[in-house]
């Protein structure tokens, strides 16, 4: 079965402390759910540096990643429907899906 990345782009939008956990508790809900779909769920971001071809490095991103999240899915259309129904979507985040491929070796 292929594995998926769900990268999260954007940082929520939250308001309050009880905003916040009423988010986490339908996010750890969301990730409970997908169970053995779930391979490598909540892995947040931060402190991002670039390193340029010259070996300058620069501090900050230009993707906007702050996250990703690894599921298992039987296709496309099956991780759209994962992250169609995860909660970072209610608070302003963008998701973006990706085919991850297996590497031999």
């Amino acid at each position: 079965m292929p594995n998926f990345m769900l990268t999260y782009l954007g940082s929520p939008s939250i308001s309050s402390p009880e905003e916040k956990q009423s988010h986490m508790e339908k996010y750890h809900q969301w990730i409970v759910d997908l169970g053995d779909a779930a391979l490598s769920p909540m892995n947040p971001l931060k402190n991002v540096s670039i390193v340029g071809s010259d070996g300058l490095v620069t501090e900050g991103g230009e993707t906007g990643m702050t996250g990703f999240t690894i599921v298992s899915a039987d296709s496309m259309q099956a991780a759209l429907s994962i992250a169609k129904a995860c909660p970072f979507l209610d608070v302003g985040g963008r998701l973006e899906v990706s085919e991850m491929i297996e590497m031999p070796g």
